[in-house]
């Protein structure tokens, strides 16, 4: 009765793995388990796959850097 585990798992397994974890209702420990790998393995997918939430603050991009730089010389101008 020993099964043999993937030593390496694929990158469509880790994300559905993570996107299972994050869209469901069910405790990770239980996603995990019916996965068959360890719950610090999906703690670890989650952290390291997950897309990063989004800050409330905007972001400032080069572009919008740009066109800050030209009007303030406008302004001094």
């Amino acid at each position: 009765m020993n099964q043999e585990k993937p030593n390496t798992y694929t990158a469509e397994f880790r994300a559905s793995a993570v996107n299972l974890a994050n869209e469901s209702d069910r405790p990770i420990t239980q996603v995990a388990k019916d996965l068959g790998i360890n719950v610090n393995t999906l703690h670890t997918w989650i952290a390291k796959y997950s897309c990063p939430k989004e800050n409330d603050k905007t972001v400032r991009t080069d572009q919008h850097l740009y066109e800050e730089l030209k009007r303030l010389k406008k302004e001094n101008a």
